[in-house]
């Protein structure tokens, strides 16, 4: 099959989406597929390059950088789209009206892969969200076909009116696990964007009663308020906003923390609780949409925007080690059922349905 996978962003910029579309396309192209993806041109890059067996082409875009992602507008999406003469395309996001318009147009066989929450986001954020994806809708409506990430996801869009026969689950997955490590460091950890939809404000409140090291990494607009409500709680000795890490010092954090907190209002799948998963580290995770059934028996579950609750599972973990220890084997089976080589032929089966 020609495939061509749509995206207004790609590498350098490194989010979940784009991880997802690299390990699909090259995964893709071993197969024997031709793989192209098709995206905005992010300053330093090239317009075209070749990596890993699958083309990438960048088209000419103007960038607005007043939030993260930031608003983009793309050259030619669908005179590009036409000459590529593809047998299948694959779009993978709603929030770029110059890409939305082209595609909604494009009359060639084409997949939506949908990774996040309709209406995702909260206060105005998420109403934000709700206007856009309404917006999006009759655009969703032309696709021959829609690739959730996760059940909930697909199960959400049943609920919007979406026809169940046209949406197939495929979650996001790892291509390779690491080798568990047996040193335990002393801290919990704490890791991804700094906003709203994290619950990270439950997290800081929970620890005013559990006496334990917590480091947090990540960078986002929720930086600020989340250093002056640390300060207000006096917790300044027990909590460590550690900000952006390289990969290499990430891996180390995952592979040591005694445990991982994802304290999420909003989560769709939770491709990072998988991630911590597969070094073997139990997990405390919330109540939301997809969350529970990416976790499983690999954490213990608590309500959403409850920190005592957050806090007694936490306390719970911190003086039972065998706890610990089944939780963190239960954790490594559950993250390596989210591996790709199992899950690839679920996308080449969608395609080749569609295609006919």
């Amino acid at each position: 099959m020609r495939i061509v996978d749509v995206n207004p962003f790609f590498y350098p910029y490194m989010g979940g989406i784009e991880h997802r579309m690299h390990d699909t396309s090259r995964l893709l192209a071993e197969r024997g597929h031709d793989v192209t993806i098709l995206t905005g041109r992010l300053p330093g890059t090239a317009e075209t390059e070749e990596r890993d067996g699958y083309k990438v082409v960048r088209l000419r875009s103007r960038l607005i950088n007043i939030y993260n992602p930031p608003f983009i507008s793309s050259k030619d999406v669908l005179e590009t789209l036409n000459k590529m003469d593809a047998d299948i395309v694959n779009y993978n996001y709603r929030w770029a009206p110059s890409y939305n318009k082209d595609l909604r147009r494009y009359e060639g066989k084409k997949v939506f892969t949908y990774h996040n929450m309709w209406g995702e986001g909260m206060g105005l954020t998420g109403k934000i969200s709700e206007f856009q994806d309404n917006r999006f809708r009759k655009c969703l409506c032309t696709f021959d076909h829609i690739i959730c990430v996760s059940d909930f996801v697909r199960e959400d869009l049943t609920r919007r009116g979406v026809p169940k026969e046209v949406t197939t689950a495929v979650p996001s997955c790892l291509n390779s696990f690491p080798d568990i490590s047996d040193e335990e460091g002393d801290f919990i950890l704490s890791l991804g964007r700094l906003v709203k939809t994290k619950g990270l404000d439950h997290l800081i409140e929970a620890m005013k009663n559990v006496n334990a090291k917590l480091i947090m990494c990540g960078k986002g607009p929720e930086e600020k308020h989340l250093k002056k409500l640390i300060s207000k709680c006096g917790l300044e000795n027990k909590i460590e906003l550690r900000g952006y890490v390289s990969e290499e010092e990430k891996a180390k954090l995952m592979g040591t923390c005694k445990f991982f907190v994802m304290p999420s209002l909003f989560e769709s799948f939770g491709l990072a609780a998988v991630e911590l998963m597969s070094y073997g580290r139990p997990m405390i995770c919330t109540n939301v949409n997809g969350l529970p059934d990416t976790v499983k028996d690999g954490g213990l579950i608590v309500p959403p925007k409850d920190p005592k609750a957050l806090s007694d599972a936490m306390n719970r973990l911190l003086v039972d080690a065998d706890e610990r220890k089944r939780l963190a084997k239960a954790a490594r089976a559950q993250a390596e059922t989210f591996n790709w080589i199992d899950n690839i032929t679920k996308i080449e089966d969608v395609y080749k349905k569609v295609i006919g």
